[in-house]
């Protein structure tokens, strides 16, 4: 049988017409004239090869074909409606996996209170934080299906995917107690000593040297690390300066935060999905709690 011939509106029309056993309420039902679901009856008994209805005493009766296919014709139009537009289980007891792509910042500060937030919302729902490889690389995944949800900087997009604009932040500059720079803290304190410098790809350069430089004035890196969570620890025992988004600066609380003494531009912070993940509750829910969580 060639199933591209196969309306999919007649067998809609044939579980009335079966449930029913009865042209006129099959009609009124599914709200077709009499006629159209005379119509239709007919082009079911030619495509089943059986009456499937017939003449009793005073009403019509299914034939003993018909029977048999009642509880498969209602088996695959549930499979159908599932498959076009799927009943979404309560988050309590849905099961699912979902991909989210961000830096260690903001993960820092919200991983922890996500996954409290899920154990009693939607214990069911597995996370898996993938590597941070930059936003273009976050972005791909996405549009790829690799990624279900990115927390990045994602400004101006549109189309393929929902992104929601969280927060700005700025940066400030950290470094421990009683350090030396402290006291009359300005730009030259801040360059007499080394820097630690956050960096996913290990670059020893950021676009904060490039502006130093068209000032004529230089720091030294001395050292790179691939993580914000590791700063803290660093700064505590030396006397390096780092220059850290502001959210940080709360989890450590006995470092001292001042001012960058030259303007650094700040950055925004994008939550987002592809539009063709519109009606998966679970990432809708856990979207919505991050959203919360860094608004």
């Amino acid at each position: 049988m060639n199933l591209r011939s196969l309306d999919l509106n007649l067998l809609v029309i044939l579980d009335a017409l079966l449930d029913e056993a009865h042209v006129s309420r099959a009609a009124d039902r599914l709200n077709l004239s009499q006629p159209a679901a005379s119509a239709a009856l007919q082009r079911c008994r030619h495509l089943f090869r059986d009456e499937l209805l017939e003449r009793g005493r005073g009403t019509m009766r299914l034939t003993p074909k018909a029977e048999t296919l009642r509880a498969p014709l209602k088996s695959l139009l549930a499979g159908v409606t599932d498959l076009v537009d799927p009943v979404e289980p309560p988050l309590a007891q849905r099961q699912q996996v979902l991909r989210i792509s961000m830096a260690d910042y903001p993960a820092l500060l919200v991983i922890g209170p996500l996954q409290r937030a899920l154990a009693s919302s939607a214990p069911g729902i597995d996370l898996v934080i993938q590597p941070w490889q930059g936003a273009e690389a976050s972005r791909s995944g996405l549009i790829a299906g690799t990624t279900d949800i990115a927390i990045s900087v994602l400004p101006g997009e549109e189309g393929e995917l929902e992104v929601t604009g969280l927060l700005t932040e700025h940066y400030v500059i950290a470094l421990r107690p009683g350090h030396p720079a402290v006291a009359g803290f300005d730009l030259g304190c801040w360059l007499d000593y080394p820097h630690i410098l956050v960096s996913g790809r290990g670059d020893t350069r950021s676009p904060l040297d490039a502006d130093l430089a068209r000032m004529g004035r230089a720091r030294r890196v001395g050292l790179v690390v691939p993580s914000f969570g590791m700063v803290p620890d660093l700064l505590r025992g030396s006397d390096m300066i780092a220059m850290l988004p502001s959210r940080i600066l709360p989890a450590a609380p006995d470092l001292v935060s001042l001012p960058v003494p030259v303007p650094v531009a700040g950055f925004p912070l994008h939550l987002a999905w592809h539009r063709r993940r519109a009606k998966d509750a679970g990432l809708r829910h856990v979207a919505s709690l991050l959203a919360g969580l860094l608004a």
